[in-house]
């Protein structure tokens, strides 16, 4: 009759009413033991279909509770039930999957797999974790579906806020409301987060509080807890007892439950993400609560089982009035199937669910247009996120920072971005120094109580990766060396037992130490080896010249002077050929000079000088006294003048210290490098490669069992390895090796001279800071065994690669280069010292000074005996002269003066009347 009232609205386009009938569906649902939950959600929308008729329906349901973890049992009973349903001809016309994971929940995936069975499941899982669902054809996913449940896509706010924090480490805690199995790769992926996703192990506070410390030793600061408030709590309890709030610290509490958190936390501020439902839903949930008493908590996992039952309720119905369920729906039990057989469907499940009209409980289902449903479809339930204000046990406020939409890849959605901020765990890395100048330096003046050029290296890092750090020293104050048992001590040790993050200073990289840590890239160039000693300070002295010849000499040279100036006033005196003696003699000549005593000594002066003495003695005694003079005056001259440029020289022919090879080869020198330091390793196993060379060496040449020709191969006079090192660390064991960098510096400022006393071994940056900032030493040779420098971190530590990458940053924009020329070329610190004389540019004024102070002491001298003569000729010796008009010296008239004994001057009148003026003296 349907069939041709059909054809009749056909062809005379006649509408016509069919009143609509009651269709019967039957039901296989499938649970699992402990989501009873979901079974009460089901009576609650069974019920609701019986309470509203107009929808058209029944449901006979067929109900199998089965373990999880006992597979084979719980498909025996679910076979007994379908094979009964089939065999009282109730064939199902849908399996309710409410299993959640585990090896039964796939157990059951693979028997409606294989009977073709149209499934809407509500399994935990995500694209590819349903691995009896993995390979299906595409006409199977449409008729198995899977929808995730609530407790399966809250987790994924956990990605979301780590993106936003840019958090990089995390601890994931859940309880047994949340499966979390299948999330272990896929929640965080590629994401460089360091995480551990862990069950809360029991509701004991001692046990959580031990799990917790074993979380917090993983250098792990921002702690997740997904579940439910009493879980929560206690996990919160158990924190606030371990002390694990405060700025260290970040937590973050999801549940699907409704009300507020609470715990007995003295001080503590918690995110707390919870659903809430839409607002279109709201008087929903409210009438099939009361109506219906959907009491189960959570509510939004009990309203998505209800809503789950009821589309698919109304998705078979739809199915069956258009027509669009197979009449010849085939059906195989258990028993008949033998892997070959699986019914071949057609039926389009999907699209019927997805186009269900029902108004949502809570939320509305996602369910992808093109895409396959399973792993994708989920309630799109909205979340609210607030900060909760916890002290002594009581929430004093909470604060609304956003929301986050229910997705697989949904962000937050934030009121005040920067708010977030404040709620993040201020990332605290413990770096663990070695006070070293210029990289590190005590200052409690700075922020972090150190400055340097490292602090401001971790400062410019901090800037690119988001960070906050604690510096500390080593306890022992060593940069970290292994010793025979494989110990190790100082920075190294540190991080090898976790106890820091960073091993920040000038730390060379070196082979065995990144066996245990893990080194960045270089943030310094190669340094090496180099020497430290003592500037040596070339004695200067203004009267140096004088200096030339010692004392007794100078005084045999002034007592030779004056017993010669006087030996001349008297031959000159006594001699009856002298010139005063015999002034008639010698009238006619042109020099008349009277050798008075004090002409004498001004004669001998002058001798010495180029200008020379003047007219010698007339008589022969004198002028053979004279010569001897001059002989005398030259030879001294000649002596002095090659000892002067001698005794300049003679420093320049000083052999210094100019590498490692001289200070090897001497003896007046002690040396040794920095007790514990990587200098110490150098040498130390330097000296044992040559004891192991010369023990190998020993064991070939006495070896009997070599034949005449291979021992003569091996003959030789000498040992043909060198024992340098062996020698230099003997001698560096008898100088004894400094324990700190201030010893080595007292010990190398305490040597008598650069040629006598002790240097240092060190590294280079260390012995160049010290030339820097004193005038006292220098380095002495070039570099060796270069190493770089570069920051330690532990291994497998994921700073590896952030600073990696902050450093090749820094590289490129030219930071470290300005580093570099702040804490040397610009260094506070730096002291400009004098250039040291070494006479290389010739003779310095500190040597030859002393000359004209003897030029000024002349000059003054004669200033001053000029005041005194002219003192003299006005005061004392002025002539008493009679009517005098003019009184004038007379000139030289050569043979025509008469010349008096005794007279000492001649005057001449002039128009005066007067011939003779004798003068008073």
């Amino acid at each position: 009759m349907k069939f041709l009232l059909a054809l009749w609205s056909v062809f005379y386009n006649i509408p016509i009413s069919i009143s609509q009938t009651t269709q019967n569906i039957n039901v296989l649902l499938i649970n699992e033991e402990n989501n009873a939950l979901a079974e009460k959600s089901f009576e609650v929308a069974k019920e609701y279909i019986r309470r509203n008729p107009s929808l058209g329906l029944t449901v006979d349901p067929v109900i199998v509770v089965g373990n999880r973890s006992d597979a084979k049992a719980f498909l025996e009973n679910v076979c007994r039930k379908y094979n009964d349903m089939l065999s009282s001809k109730k064939m199902p016309h849908v399996v309710l999957d409410f299993t959640m994971t585990g090896v039964g929940s796939e157990t059951i995936k693979s028997f409606t797999a294989a009977l073709a069975l149209p499934t809407i499941s509500g399994s935990f899982g995500q694209v590819g974790d349903l691995r009896q669902w993995r390979s299906l054809t595409s006409n199977q996913t449409k008729y198995l579906l899977q929808i995730m449940p609530p407790a399966d896509i809250l987790p994924e706010s956990i990605r979301a806020i780590v993106i936003k924090q840019d958090i990089t480490n995390a601890a994931i805690i859940f309880d047994e409301f949340f499966v979390m199995d299948h999330k272990y790769k896929s929640l965080l992926q590629n994401i460089p987060t360091r995480h551990v996703i862990t069950p809360v192990k029991s509701f004991s506070k001692d046990e959580i509080k031990t799990q917790l410390r074993s979380l917090r030793e993983l250098d792990i600061v921002n702690f997740f807890i997904v579940g439910s408030l009493r879980t929560i709590k206690n996990v919160l309890d158990a924190a606030n007892e371990n002390q694990y709030f405060g700025r260290k610290t970040a937590w973050f509490a999801l549940s699907l439950d409704k009300g507020d958190i609470g715990c007995g936390c003295k001080d503590a501020t918690i995110v707390y993400m919870r659903p809430t439902p839409d607002v279109k839903s709201r008087d929903r949930l409210g009438k099939i609560k009361t109506t219906y008493s959907m009491n189960g908590e959570p509510e939004i996992t009990s309203a998505f089982y209800f809503d789950l039952s009821l589309r698919t309720f109304l998705a078979i119905k739809s199915l069956l009035d258009s027509g669009k369920w197979p009449n010849d729906m085939k059906y195989i039990n258990c028993d008949d199937y033998d892997g070959k057989n699986t019914p071949n469907r057609t039926l389009d499940l999907k699209t019927a669910f997805q186009e269900v009209k029902e108004t949502p409980t809570y939320a509305p289902f996602y369910i992808p247009e093109d895409d396959p449903m399973n792993g994708r479809s989920f309630m799109e339930f909205n979340t609210d996120l607030t900060a909760v204000t916890i002290k002594d046990g009581a929430s004093i406020g909470s604060r609304i920072l956003g929301s986050w939409k229910a997705g697989l890849q949904n962000p937050l959605s934030l009121t005040d971005p920067e708010n977030m901020s404040d709620y993040s765990a201020q990332l605290v890395y413990r770096i663990v120094t070695v006070e070293q100048k210029p990289f590190i330096i005590r200052d409690d003046d700075a922020p972090k109580g150190f400055k340097g050029y490292c602090v401001d290296l971790i400062e410019e890092i901090r800037q690119i990766v988001k960070f906050d750090y604690e510096i500390t020293l080593s306890p022992d104050g060593n940069f970290g060396t292994m010793d025979e048992n494989g110990n190790w001590n100082g920075i190294i040790k540190e991080l090898i037992e976790k106890r820091a993050d960073i091993g920040l200073t000038s730390l060379s990289v070196m082979a065995e130490r990144e066996n245990v840590v893990d080194f960045t890239v270089p943030y310094y160039d190669l340094v090496g080896i180099t020497i430290l000693m003592k500037l040596p300070m070339t004695p200067t002295s203004l009267f140096k010249f004088l200096t030339v010849l010692e004392n007794d000499v100078w005084l045999s040279i002034l007592a030779a002077y004056f017993f010669t100036s006087f030996l001349m006033w008297v031959f000159d005196r006594w001699s009856p050929y002298s010139y005063q003696n015999n002034r008639e003699k010698y009238k006619d000549d042109e020099e008349k000079r009277e050798f008075t005593l004090k002409e004498c000594l001004w004669f001998c002066m002058t001798s010495l000088t180029p200008q020379g003495g003047g007219e010698a003695p007339k008589n022969l005694s004198g002028r053979l006294l004279a010569a001897t003079w001059w002989l005398f005056g030259f030879i001294i001259i000649a002596s002095y003048t090659a000892n002067l440029a001698a005794f300049l020289t003679v420093s320049r022919l000083d052999t210094p210290i100019e590498s490692l090879d001289d200070l090897s080869k001497q003896y007046k020198i002690q040396y040794a490098p920095l007790n514990g330091s990587s200098a110490m390793t150098y040498f130390e196993r330097m000296a044992n490669i040559e004891v192991k060379f010369y023990e190998i060496w020993k064991e070939m040449s006495l070896n009997d069992s070599l034949s005449d020709v291979e021992r003569a191969k091996l003959a030789v006079w000498d040992y043909p390895v060198s024992d340098k090192y062996s020698k230099m660390w003997q001698a560096m064991k008898e100088a004894g090796l400094p324990n700190s960098i201030e010893e080595a510096i007292e010990r190398v400022r305490a040597s008598k001279s650069s040629s006598e006393g002790f240097a240092w071994l060190g590294d280079a940056t260390d012995v160049r800071y010290h030339v820097l900032t004193s005038c006292d030493m220098q380095m002495v040779g070039d570099e060796f065994s270069r190493k770089p420098y570069a920051i330690a971190v532990q291994q497998g530590s994921p700073l590896k690669d952030q600073f990696n990458n902050a450093i090749l940053q820094l590289l490129n924009k030219r930071k470290l280069e300005k580093l570099k020329e702040n804490w040397w070329n610009n260094n506070p610190d730096a002291i400009k010292c004098e250039k040291q004389d070494d006479q290389s540019d010739g003779i310095s004024i500190q040597n030859i000074g002393g000359v004209f102070i003897v030029i000024f002491m002349g000059i003054g001298l004669a200033c001053v005996t000029l005041g005194v003569e002219y003192w003299w000729y006005k005061w004392r010796r002025r002539p008493t002269i009679g009517d005098v008009t003019q009184v004038e010296p007379a000139k030289s008239v050569r043979n025509n003066v008469d010349i008096k004994q005794g007279d000492r001057f001649t005057f001449r009148s002039r128009n005066l009347g007067l011939v003779n003026l004798k003068p008073k003296y």
